[in-house]
């Protein structure tokens, strides 16, 4: 029984909770469930050693005081560098022995050569509260390979992606669509609520997830959608759980 199966929206930390605390660091993953969050979520690369370690873009350039691409740094290089408050890059393992142990973990796939030693980390840390996710579809397939049990989101920034959905759903078993709220602006909103009602059709749970916060606020945006997704990805979780406590759905 997945731990993702529940009667309440569950409220996920997007990399820990971009904003108070370094963004993927261990630090924002341990406030993040202190503040109420169900869970983290979190973004892996394979570094030239062959280590999953936790970082966002290819590069260490944005988030930490030093310059690199992971895949071309080994761990004891990767571990020099400080992503804010002394923090530093973290392993997947090290964000699993820091969080309790039913904390949920959305694991997303940016790099597919790390799919292997993922599904191997993963299946020493209770996988039942892991999510395996990617905007990759062969990082996905890769995944697979491995491991498939574990809770698979399909991450969606491309309408192309769509009407793939159905097949996708059978070949991956895929538990559910992960959908941006930068839709509602993109596509309007009675095509996302129709889009929403037709994952849900295919017996597929949705996750809701935005770059900007403003966009589950905006409108009341959240509250248009509501029951139709499962898991809220937030930047700001004491806010978000206020918010869906206010609409009943916590």
């Amino acid at each position: 029984m997945s731990h993702w199966d529940t009667e309440k929206v569950l409220v996920i930390g997007h990399r820990g909770g971009i904003g108070k605390y370094p963004e993927n660091s261990l630090l924002a993953f341990v406030e993040a469930i202190k503040a109420g969050a169900d869970g983290v979520e979190l973004d892996v690369w394979l570094t030239k050693d062959g280590r999953v370690i936790v970082m966002h873009d290819e590069s260490i350039d944005r988030t930490s005081n030093l310059r690199g691409k992971q895949k071309e740094m080994t761990l004891d290089e990767l571990k020099k560098a400080d992503v804010g408050q002394g923090e530093r890059i973290p392993t997947l393992e090290e964000v699993f022995e820091v969080i309790p142990r039913n904390a949920l973990v959305n694991v997303e796939l940016k790099d597919r050569d790390a799919a292997r030693e993922v599904a191997k980390i993963v299946a020493e840390n209770n996988p039942e509260r892991v999510m395996v996710s990617s905007f990759d579809i062969d990082a996905l397939r890769e995944y697979r390979k491995y491991d498939d049990e574990t809770t698979m989101g399909l991450l969606i920034d491309r309408e192309e992606v769509v009407p793939l959905i159905p097949k996708l759903k059978d070949e991956l078993n895929l538990w559910s669509v992960n959908v941006p709220m930068e839709a509602i602006p993109l596509i309007g909103l009675e095509k996302t609520l129709q889009a929403l009602h037709w994952i849900r059709s295919l017996g597929l749970k949705v996750v809701l997830w935005t770059e900007n916060d403003v966009l589950f606020y905006k409108d009341d945006n959240l509250a248009k959608l509501k029951g139709l997704f499962e898991v809220v990805i937030a930047n700001d979780v004491v806010r978000m759980i206020d918010y869906l406590r206010k609409l009943g759905l916590r």
